[in-house]
């Protein structure tokens, strides 16, 4: 995808790095959003962690206090757009999520504020509103401080499972991650984890209409900017939707398929959501996940 150079005036950017992977003082942070967990069945599945365990590990993580994030000040973000390839992409592709749907929440009247994005890799990452986490998780979005948290040692192991090592697929992720920043200022993401504390047997299914709609918004994004479309990108991103499947995870480490332990959908449904979007390029083909609630 031929996304223009990043511009470091209409996106907030940050590196744990320069942070050391240190950890915040006692508290109390918000509760686990929809979405927050982005991909845990990937990290539980791929590095052996238990998924109820790993989403517990997130819950306890968001009883943190807010602080301030240790040494993430000591790089501009000139500097941690700059530091690799995929950091750049990913600072390329913030870049045009935000132009793409700011003007979006504008015509409909909803205040607008654009995510932080913060990199780190292979280690420990301190976010300020949800505590601490670890590469195990993958790539997350934290409501409470608004923030996209990708290991962008991620991004290998997506190729490794997609086959692709196309920016196409790691465009898919970030994409994805900014959609459940759009549930989260929609108001979407809050009722969400209402009806979850209120029927907590539905839990997942609500979970899995939540990651299939961000699917959507990361297409919609794509598809507003389909002239920047290369040959292959669509396949790419398919792949990489299809590799993350539910069904597909479940199978590749050896487990009895378990539609009851669904969280993000099925390799099918998935593929389906992104396409979708990227055909209708409109966010209202997404509401279709939330028709009945």
């Amino acid at each position: 995808m031929r996304l223009n150079r990043f511009d470091t005036s209409k996106i907030r950017v940050r590196s744990s790095r320069a942070g050391g992977g240190g950890g915040f003082p006692g508290g109390r942070g918000g509760g686990v959003g929809c979405g927050t967990l982005v991909i845990v069945i990937i990290g539980a599945l791929v590095f052996g962690v238990d998924p109820g365990q790993m989403l517990g590990t997130m819950e306890g993580m968001q009883q943190q206090a807010p602080a301030t994030q240790q040494g993430s000040g000591d790089l501009s973000e000139e500097q941690v757009c700059t530091s690799g390839p995929y950091a750049q992409e990913a600072c390329n592709a913030l870049t045009s999520l935000n132009e793409t749907w700011q003007p979006v929440f504008q015509r409909a009247r909803v205040p607008f504020q654009d995510p932080i994005l913060d990199l780190y890799r292979d280690g420990r990452v301190s976010t300020e509103g949800c505590g601490n986490a670890s590469a195990a998780a993958g790539p997350f979005y934290c409501p409470a401080d608004q923030g996209i948290y990708i290991d962008t040692s991620f991004y290998d192991q997506l190729a490794r499972m997609s086959g692709t090592g196309g920016d196409f697929a790691r465009y898919y992720v970030i994409a994805h991650e900014y959609g459940h920043h759009i549930q989260n200022l929609t108001g979407l993401a809050g009722q969400v984890r209402s009806l979850q504390q209120q029927n907590p047997r539905r839990a997942n299914e609500l979970q899995v209409r939540m990651e299939l709609q961000a699917d959507c918004y990361a297409g919609v994004w794509a598809g507003k900017n389909r002239n920047l479309i290369e040959p292959g990108d669509m396949e790419e991103g398919l792949k990489a939707a299809s590799s993350i499947g539910d069904d597909t995870l479940q199978r590749n480490a050896g487990q009895r398929i378990n539609p009851e332990g669904f969280t993000h959908g099925t390799s099918a449904q998935r593929m389906d959501a992104l396409r979708s979007g990227v055909r209708a390029a409109d966010d209202t083909v997404c509401d279709r996940y939330f028709d009945m609630q």
